[in-house]
């Protein structure tokens, strides 16, 4: 048995191609299939099946897509509504793909109709555990409503127990979460590859005897996820339609322009440092680098499916692109360009200063605000004496709450920082960024409340 890792780093996600040599099995397929089918092409073997664990919250899934364009089998849960047609896989299932043998087993927690897949070949065993067991830790139980996840947190706590006692010790363990994810719910490892046996050991899921403090635990534990979560299980549910990855044709300046005037969402893609220094008046932040945070933090933040324009170099939108196509987020416009005055002539190129944690030591007024755009569980950890907490994906209801006079903008690592100060700049703020680490703030000489 061999298995290619599919990664998506941008979400933090996995996806699986499974095979004998000969023919595969894919497992949670993100929507940009080419990646898939060029796994396949590449280790020479035919997929047959393509199989789901959940009807996902955090991607739209290429599954449906794929299945139809290799002529595979589509196995989802015949216990989910779903509005395509698919070959319906259930609890004890066993499935034959070549010389594998594929045995589907329930794992509910996750979501309610979640499943695992056991995968043998000869000696050979892995688990593919989506959003059930991760390394370290299993799925968030809060993603389908407030009211069920008591219950979903009981049965993650079974499923995990049910899945390892039905699977070898030596088995190979593939979630597709866990890998900087939302889904996932606790204090995930960081672990790249693992076993059954080791999150035996390891997994606080399995090591907490105790399913009354696990529940506590875990829910207590569970902090902000992306508001776009929302709109992917629909997706999913109803069929996603491929993803179109064509770069479009750049607008002209006096387009960008109209776009801009009218209060337009204008995305550049450009380092937070260049945008600092230079930019359209309007346009917004979300330095795409290598997409790691771009595609969450800008499906978060941004209003849904209301019409994007990106702004960079064709290769970063190309990339933005693919990325957003993943969430949802279909045909945005383009324009081409690294340079703003170029890009729209007709519209004013505009500023706002970054510094680090000493200068702001030396230069900023007492009377002058300190904004703090993390998540709430990070302010409560430690934050700045009077720094005024809003979190960057609650800003733009909250413009009204954002105090008076210069802002001096921070978060973690200056990403959020850098969306929030240009979100802010466009709404008439006069903003400092802080372009820094938060964990050197206090070696910096900042002074921080803790707990």
């Amino acid at each position: 048995m061999q298995v290619s890792v599919i990664e998506t780093p941008q979400l933090g996600d996995r996806s699986y191609l499974i095979h004998d040599g000969s023919v595969a099995l894919v497992i949670d397929p993100q929507r940009d299939t080419d990646r898939v089918v060029k796994a396949a092409t590449d280790a020479a073997v035919r997929i047959t099946h393509v199989a789901e664990t959940h009807v996902h919250n955090d991607y739209v899934t290429g599954g449906l897509g794929l299945a139809a364009e290799t002529g595979a089998v589509y196995l989802v849960n015949g216990a989910d509504n779903v509005q395509f047609d698919r070959q319906p896989i259930t609890d004890g299932d066993v499935i034959t793909v070549g010389a594998l043998s594929v045995k589907a087993v329930a794992t509910p927690g996750h979501t309610h109709t979640h499943l695992s897949y056991i995968v043998t070949h000869d000696e050979e065993q892995a688990v593919f555990s989506g959003g059930s067991l991760l390394y370290g830790s299993v799925g968030r139980t809060d993603l389908v409503h407030a009211d069920d996840t008591v219950k979903l947190t009981r049965d993650q706590y079974a499923s995990v127990r049910r899945l390892v006692s039905e699977s070898a010790s030596a088995a190979s363990l593939y979630p597709t979460h866990g890998f900087g994810s939302f889904c996932s719910s606790g204090p995930a490892s960081g672990a790249s590859a693992s076993t059954i046996g080791e999150q035996l050991d390891s997994n606080h899921a399995l090591t907490d005897p105790d399913e009354e403090h696990f529940v506590r635990e875990l829910i207590a534990n569970l902090t902000a996820y992306p508001s776009y979560y929302a709109h992917m299980s629909p997706a999913n549910t109803a069929g996603p339609r491929p993803a179109d990855l064509k770069v479009p044709e750049s607008l002209n300046a006096e387009e960008l322009g109209r776009r801009l005037a009218g209060g337009e969402w204008v995305v550049d893609l450009r380092n937070r440092v260049a945008f600092a220094s230079n930019h359209l008046q309007g346009t917004v932040s979300f330095e795409y680098g290598d997409g790691s945070s771009f595609t969450t933090f800008l499906g978060w933040v941004l209003p849904w499916k209301e019409q994007l324009t990106l702004v960079g170099s064709h290769q970063d939108v190309e990339n933005a692109i693919r990325d957003l196509s993943r969430i949802g987020i279909d045909s945005p416009d383009a324009a081409l360009g690294t340079d703003p005055a170029q890009l729209a002539s007709n519209v004013p190129v505009t500023s706002y200063p970054q510094m680090g944690w000493e200068e702001m030591l030396e230069i900023r007024p007492e009377d002058e605000n300190v904004l703090d755009v993390r998540r709430v569980d990070e302010y409560r950890a430690s934050h700045l004496p009077g720094a005024v907490n809003i979190p960057l994906h609650e800003l733009l209801g909250r413009l009204g709450e954002v105090p008076a006079g210069r802002l001096w903008v921070h978060c973690g690592s200056g990403y959020r920082a850098g969306v929030a100060a240009s979100l802010l700049e466009r709404a008439g703020h006069n903003v400092v960024h802080l372009n820094a680490m938060f964990a050197d703030a206090e070696a910096s000489g900042v002074s921080l409340v803790h707990g």
